[in-house]
């Protein structure tokens, strides 16, 4: 992106993009454009995509029991009522526009720590890099609880190295919104040498939902997110469903894609379908275990902590999204805070996952909103562009284990090297 805006732009446009100010300017254009797009639909009382279910959820409660067989609100984290209760604040009319000003004030708060204080230099070139994310995944992150937890994580991460307890209770928070920052406190709680205080922390994060939950009467559907799906099937995003979708398309076994209306979800069926869908559970609690040991090893190693946890990061946060049968198109918002953060640590060092990102996005943006709908009915050049996304997420992956791995070999070599 470097390259091609300096071939463009002239010597005194690049500068312009140099200055912490122009970032701004940036970040005002983008949310203003998906301002006026989210205008489009609460100009007349409606809603975009996620947050009618979030609106419903906000007018009619939470308790499962009213739900007369319609999607369960306990399918998030209890957290994630604060947001979805508090874009109600001016009525269901104005819903979307509260929704989108939360983000939009969230997404302020991380771009200004990103371009403050030490950072104010290193942070500016990142902040692009997400801005233009954010013109692809816009779609998707205005309108889905990721949104929200996004820049939390991203906030966190950026504390991470000076202030692990702090970053460890905003992703204990944000993880009772959404679970995906799970996989980037694990990372964390390894590499950093405060680790108790971290784990008491979440503890303590933990114990203060539990009894706020329990005030309000909700305590026994608290942990309900972890079994309210676990009886679907493989969704067609998912990279593991990628077989499917060719055997779908290709006819061939009576496979086939279709709507899984309990969960409102598009799902594949096919010979061996459900074997898949019943493996991933177990596939994901592997790579996850797998993904901590290795951090393990790099950590007795002598590998540099910050370095250790984002690359640890962008590791555990792939492998949720590569070894999860669910795999929604908003998942690809899970990996932006890392990419941010990694960038800012050490640019020429994470150009590789930040092309690669982008990369993803595109494709994702191509897959929702441009193209879903002829992807549902198992149109072939949709289902290249889905499985060359699937693609790039599990080179990724790669790339993450294959740097911890580097990580670890590297520090051995040079404990050798001193003690030589």
């Amino acid at each position: 992106m470097a390259r091609v805006r300096d071939a463009a732009l002239p010597p005194a446009a690049v500068a312009w993009f140099g200055r912490p100010s122009s970032v701004w300017w940036g970040f005002a254009a983008i949310h203003l454009y998906f301002l006026g797009w989210m205008a489009s639909f609460f100009l007349s009382g409606n809603t975009f995509s996620d947050t009618e279910q979030y609106r419903q959820w906000a007018m009619t409660g939470y308790n499962p029991a009213d739900l007369h067989g319609a999607i369960s609100p306990w399918v998030y984290p209890v957290l994630a009522q604060i947001p979805i209760f508090l874009a109600n604040i001016a009525g269901p009319g104005p819903y979307l526009l509260v929704w989108t000003l939360i983000i939009t004030a969230l997404n302020a708060a991380g771009l200004f720590i990103l371009t403050r204080g030490p950072r104010r230099t290193t942070g500016i070139a990142p902040a692009w890099w997400w801005l233009f994310f954010t013109a692809f995944m816009g779609y998707l992150s205005f309108a889905r609880v990721e949104g929200i937890t996004a820049p939390i994580v991203l906030v966190a991460l950026l504390y991470a190295a000076t202030r692990p307890v702090a970053a460890g209770i905003l992703l204990s928070i944000a993880t009772w919104i959404k679970v995906w920052p799970a996989a980037v406190l694990v990372p964390i709680i390894i590499a950093s040498h405060r680790r108790l205080r971290i784990i008491a922390c979440g503890a303590a994060v933990t114990a203060a939902v539990a009894l706020g939950t329990y005030l309000s009467g909700g305590l026994p559907h608290i942990l309900d997110f972890l079994t309210n799906q676990g009886e679907r099937g493989m969704q067609l995003e998912a990279t593991f469903s990628t077989p499917w979708v060719w055997l779908s398309v290709l006819n061939i076994g009576g496979s086939k894609i279709a709507d899984n209306v309990a969960i409102n979800s598009t799902e594949v069926y096919g010979p061996g379908a459900n074997v898949a869908a019943f493996m991933m559970q177990p596939l994901l609690v592997l790579a996850a275990v797998a993904g901590s040991a290795l951090l393990l090893w790099a950590l007795r190693r002598g590998a540099e902590p910050e370095e250790l946890f984002l690359e640890g990061a962008l590791m555990m946060t792939t492998a949720f999204i590569v070894f999860n049968k669910v795999g929604s198109p908003q998942f690809i918002i899970w990996l932006a805070p890392v990419v941010i953060a990694g960038l800012t640590h050490d640019w020429n060092r994470w150009r590789v996952p930040a092309a690669l990102l982008m990369g993803i996005a595109m494709t994702t943006f191509v897959i929702y909103p441009l193209f879903y709908t002829p992807l549902i009915h198992a149109n072939p050049v949709m289902a290249t562009v889905l499985t060359t996304r699937n693609v790039l997420l599990v080179v990724l992956l790669w790339w993450s284990v294959q740097r911890t791995l580097e990580l670890g070999r590297k520090s051995s070599a040079r404990t050798a090297i001193r003690s030589a």
